[in-house]
């Protein structure tokens, strides 16, 4: 409860009018121990799951970067006052879970209610009829998530994304994204979805269990609206506390979200950023977070206006995440990640684990296939390739291609390519680039290798294969880390965009004409130089032969992945946190060579890592004016042990049509 207000028993109040009411009613109005001290961290505790179909469980998750001892806590639900309660441990550790039974019991319509020892609200949640059957849970993230109702059995003790629908519903996308206890006492909602979300009905109360709801669109600023990626702000009537707490209800009475606050939190206000809830020296409401000059420890949440979705799970045997290196600044004049700012995970946990690597890393290229974009290629850096498809919103390899990916060799069935790029050609073929043979790693073989995806069997050798190895000695010094700065990805770009924007063919020095080279094909491939960022750009022959054209700037220091975008009908060059996680959109300038146009750094809620892969869907996907992008973590470490991305390879964003 809020310092603020008088500390008072709790009672039963009606789950639709949130009145005081039924505490004369049912005489549940009753006196309180005195207080207890409240543990640190309980603000990072949050109810993550709730059935009510007869087993009446509750999930505790803990958020925080520490253990928080319950002992001695208590939860009241619609109908009685707060009970002790028997968990199934006295602790809940960092990124952890608890469960417990509800003393009483749990109705169709309820709600459930956690204090500390001292009586301190410290999280609730509110449901309609029926909602919790078979279980209500938190959606898009273990404590940060959405309410929704699950689709499948309840996941009580683990992770919450098994028992998730595949994509949550409009209103969950919204969040309680800053809050002021200051005297303004200011509410700042965000829609992190891609269509409005109507609040009319909504309304919202705080940690004092005395207090009835209030309307949204009561309050002031009035609002009944909020639109994709936009705010509305209001200021609570029913005042907001030192030490208080914010719940969001929608108009049937189901809670959307929730935020706590320990004392001194929330002055000027508390922000959700990239590691939680943080006291703020600078409220932004209306805006952009801050997430500057912050506090940690404020309260709990996700992330400054986007959520981090999904993931989850315990590693599996051999699974060993990997911390990123080599971090660097952006590019100056980097403009914001223009796609929406939700960003979900989307595999499973360690699910690319083969015999040459057991520890589940290095997935590095993606490539959707323009035929068919409902499949998305992967190119594993030990020498696999795999085919995903969408199961239950997360890529997951193709069991009839191949539920384990094919390993690939180099021309003749020999050698371990390190397979790091791939793209697919027009003839549906995948073109594969590699740095070296794995069996001699500290030598460069830098080759484009071409692979037919409908060949049986689980092992794909070369159709053909282009080695341009000698046009790198910088990179054969006998080092095994200089010889892994090479071809990092590739794309192919067909001739008529390069004809079409005037490109000047470097070789002739006059306007490029792909009748000049009557073996290439119909498009040139733009191979990208992980040793200083530059794209080399190739005709591959069909008679093993190739042309080489010259080379591009990215004005990067590193590229990591390339591809040819339709949409935009722009070279796009990744680069990871080499370069500040950015990719490089590149045109046809007006003096006939190929240059910078944009680039954009990845949405803010996404982890700093080796962030190798980077594909955009085909506009034929487009829905309410966006389509998938999809990124690979070389390293599955996400925001590290603990998170709900560790081990994690894929996550999958909007970008613009």
């Amino acid at each position: 409860m809020p310092n603020s207000h008088s500390r008072v028993g709790v009672a039963s109040v009606c789950a639709a009018s949130l009145t005081f009411s039924g505490l004369i009613a049912t005489g549940l109005l009753v006196a309180q121990p005195a207080a207890a001290a409240d543990p640190s961290g309980y603000q990072n505790v949050r109810i993550n799951e709730v059935t009510s179909n007869g087993n009446d469980t509750v999930e505790l998750y803990n958020g925080g970067p520490a253990a928080v001892s319950i002992s001695g806590w208590k939860m009241s639900d619609d109908g009685f006052s707060p009970q002790s309660f028997s968990p199934s441990a006295s602790s809940i550790p960092a990124g952890g879970f608890v469960t417990f039974n509800s003393p009483k019991g749990l109705g169709d319509s309820d709600k459930v209610v956690l204090y500390t020892a001292g009586g301190t609200v410290v999280d609730r949640v509110d449901w309609a009829t029926d909602k919790a059957k078979p279980a209500i849970a938190r959606c898009g993230g273990d404590g940060t998530g959405g309410w929704v109702t699950a689709t499948t059995a309840a996941t009580f003790g683990s992770a919450n994304a098994a028992g998730c629908p595949a994509s949550v519903p409009a209103a969950s996308r919204v969040r309680i994204n800053e809050v002021g206890s200051d005297g303004s006492d200011t509410v700042e909602l965000y829609n992190g979805g891609t269509s409005a979300v109507s609040i009319g009905s909504w309304k919202y109360v705080d940690g004092d269990t005395s207090h009835s709801a209030a309307s949204i669109s009561s309050s002031s600023p009035s609002a009944t609206s909020i639109p994709a990626g936009g705010y509305v702000t209001f200021n609570s009537t029913i005042g907001l506390g030192d030490n208080d707490a914010l719940f969001l209800l929608d108009g049937s009475g189901n809670t959307v979200d929730s935020v706590t606050w320990a004392t001194g939190g929330a002055k000027p206000s508390d922000e959700r950023c990239a590691t939680g809830f943080q006291t703020s020296a600078n409220a932004t409401f209306g805006a952009v977070n801050s997430c500057a000059g912050s506090t940690p420890g404020g309260g709990t949440g996700g992330t400054p206006t986007g959520h981090l979705l999904g993931g989850g799970g315990s590693l599996t045997s051999g699974c060993a995440p990997e911390a990123p290196g080599g971090t660097g600044a952006k590019p100056a004049g980097t403009s914001a990640w223009p796609g929406g700012l939700d960003v979900t995970i989307a595999d499973n946990v360690c699910a690319f684990t083969t015999s040459t690597g057991p520890e589940g890393r290095d997935v590095s290229g993606l490539a959707f296939d323009p035929a068919n974009p409902s499949v998305l290629w992967a190119a594993k850096n030990k020498n696999w390739l795999y085919k995903l498809v969408k199961s239950n919103g997360k890529w997951v390899p193709d069991a009839t291609w191949s539920a384990t990916g094919k390993q690939i060799r180099f021309a003749g069935g020999t050698g371990e390519p390190d397979s790091e790029g791939l793209t697919v050609g027009p003839n549906g073929h995948l073109y594969v680039t590699s740095e070296r043979d794995n069996t001699k790693n500290t030598a460069p073989k830098d080759t484009i290798m071409e692979f037919d995806p409908a060949a049986t069997g689980s092992t794909l050798t070369p159709l053909h294969q282009w080695d341009m190895t000698s046009q790198f000695p910088q990179l054969d010094t006998g080092s095994k880390d200089d010889a892994n700065l090479g071809f990092e990805g590739v794309g192919y770009v067909p001739d008529s965009w390069l004809t079409a924007g005037g490109w000047t063919d470097p070789l002739t020095g006059s306007a490029y004409n792909p009748a000049n080279y009557p073996l290439h094909g119909a498009g040139l491939f733009f191979a990208g130089l992980e040793y200083d960022g530059t794209l080399y750009v190739y005709g591959l022959n069909s008679n093993g032969t190739f042309t080489t054209f010259g080379t591009v700037s990215t004005g990067k220091p590193g590229v990591m992945d390339v591809t040819f975008d339709a949409g935009t009908q722009r070279i796009v060059a990744t680069c990871d946190n080499t370069c500040g996680e950015t990719h490089t959109f590149l045109k046809v300038g007006a003096s006939g060579a190929i240059v910078p146009d944009v680039t954009y750094t990845n949405p803010a809620v996404m982890p700093v890592d080796n962030l190798e892969g980077f594909a955009l869907a085909p506009t034929s996907t487009c829905a309410n004016g966006f389509r998938e992008a999809v990124w690979s973590d070389d390293g599955v470490y996400g925001f590290g042990s603990g998170s709900s991305s560790y081990g994690h390879a894929l996550y999958s964003g909007t970008f613009p049509c």
